[in-house]
This record gives structure tokens, sequence and C-alpha cells, in this order.
């Protein structure tokens, strides 16, 4: 089974945190696509709405968006997500991962959209020993 690491960002503060997904909460994510909003359930924050923003293999490539389907393959792009030129016209071909998360995937971006009734800061912070 495949272990991923979940990069949750929340807009409303600006926070970004870090969740490990191993075992059924990895499991959920495969096959899911860059784009999708899934529940929060499915990573443990209950009535939470969270969208998938973008991933990233083993190897760094990153995922895109507007490319369907599971694999890597050569596309020549301009200025986007996976390249940023150096001079204005310039294009390159680079090896970009498509939009379905498979095992291959390392790192999983996602974000806030619908907020549940505890607050996200409450689920990462440690418990307070009892006095």
């Amino acid at each position: 089974m495949a272990d991923f690491k979940v990069v949750l960002s929340d807009p409303k503060n600006g926070m970004a945190y870090n969740i490990e997904a191993t075992g059924g909460m990895a499991g959920s994510l495969i096959g899911k696509s860059v784009g999708d909003v899934i529940k929060g359930d499915l990573l443990g924050f209950e009535g939470y709405s969270i969208e998938i923003t973008g991933a990233t293999d083993r190897t760094g490539i990153p995922a895109r968006k507007d490319l369907p389907g599971a694999g890597k393959r050569r596309l020549l792009l301009s200025e986007s997500t996976g390249f940023h030129p150096t001079y204005d016209g310039q294009r390159m071909r680079k090896t970009i991962r498509a939009s379905k998360i498979t095992g291959d995937f390392v790192q999983i971006n996602a974000k806030v959209v619908e907020y549940g009734a505890k607050a996200l800061k409450s689920y990462f912070e440690p418990e307070e020993a009892a006095e």
C-alpha cells in the first residue's frame, strides 16, 4: 500500500499542516484526481471538504490538473505548472505526471474548501496534560 505526505493548507489563517496518510487513509486517495473535492472524513477531519490542488511523485515530477489519466508524459511547456521560463517566449519539453493519483505519488497538496464544527488548528495541537 502506498503512503503519502498530505500538505493541507488553511486559507483562513494561511497555515499549512503536514499529515502522514498510511493504510486506509492513503487507499482512499488513490484514484482521485487533482481538482477533486473530497470529504474531510477520509483524512480524519469531520465536516470538512478538502480540494486536492496538486501532487508530486518520488522524483519530484509535478502533476497537472489539465492532463487526464495516469502516468507520465513529455510535453512542450511554456510558463505553467512544471516549468518556469528564464526569458520571455521560452518553451521546453518537460516530463509531467497526469492528474490521477496513483501509488507512485509521494506528496499530495490540498486546501480546505468548507470548514467543520471543530477548528482545524485543534486537530494538530498537542493535548494539554491534566493537572
